[in-house]
């Protein structure tokens, strides 16, 4: 999953990226409203976490951009302790959820967790999808009640897939959300070609429904029988 913090403070920016980071995330990061701008018009994001306090613009601003692009991007607004309008404004506009600083990390996690439980999965840990049973909390995966073992980016992948199931995907989009925004200047994409035929692989061995596709010239599709 693929997250923006769009956040000012320099330090606890880092803190956020680097905690994020060692949970699992691709995590992406602006330090002020151009930059954040930017960044949400160009890529798709699982989640924003947005300061509303930021030079050169409002956060506010930022959350009132991506709905009005449609964007299926969650957002959760880190706010200062006597925001309360900001945060009330920043609901109405269309965010998820908010946090107020200081903050502990882990309860940020929990949130962004729950977020994308709500927007991806019904709410749910544990997903069923064919024959799989993957539960988003332990990073388990079970196929026809054996374990599946699956490195994090093929884990990832396989969530990206049943996040998006019968629909197609570029290459270019599962590049950009599995591994950051850097991939606009890799020459190839051969990389996703190997960990999706490696992922196929795992799941066809333990005689599982082979259900990513290749759909010609467009991408892949994950489809749900």
């Amino acid at each position: 999953m693929k997250i923006l913090v769009i956040e000012d403070e320099a330090e606890l920016r880092k803190s956020i990226k680097e905690y994020l980071y060692n949970e699992g995330y691709v995590v992406e990061s602006a330090n002020d409203f151009l930059k954040a701008s930017e960044k949400t018009s160009v890529y798709e994001y699982d989640c924003v976490l947005v300061d509303i306090t930021l030079p050169h613009g409002s956060g506010l601003d930022i959350i009132k951009q991506l709905k009005k692009a449609n964007s299926e991007a969650g957002v959760i607004i880190i706010s200062a302790k006597n925001s309360l309008d900001d945060k009330i404004v920043g609901l109405e506009y269309g965010a998820d959820d908010y946090i107020t600083k200081p903050f502990h990390l882990p309860e940020l996690n929990a949130r962004i967790k729950a977020l994308l439980r709500r927007k991806n999965f019904e709410g749910n840990d544990d997903i069923k999808v064919n024959d799989l049973t993957i539960n988003t909390q332990s990073k388990n995966v079970m196929l026809n009640k054996e374990d599946l073992s699956l490195t994090q980016k093929e884990f990832d992948l396989l969530l990206f897939f049943v996040a998006n199931k019968n629909k197609v995907i570029t290459k270019e989009a599962i590049a950009e959300r599995l591994w950051g925004d850097g991939v606009d200047s890799m020459n190839s994409y051969d990389f996703i070609y190997t960990h999706i035929k490696n992922l196929r692989k795992k799941i066809i061995d333990k005689n599982g429904f082979d259900a990513i596709k290749t759909v010609y010239a467009m991408g892949y599709k994950f489809i749900v029988e």
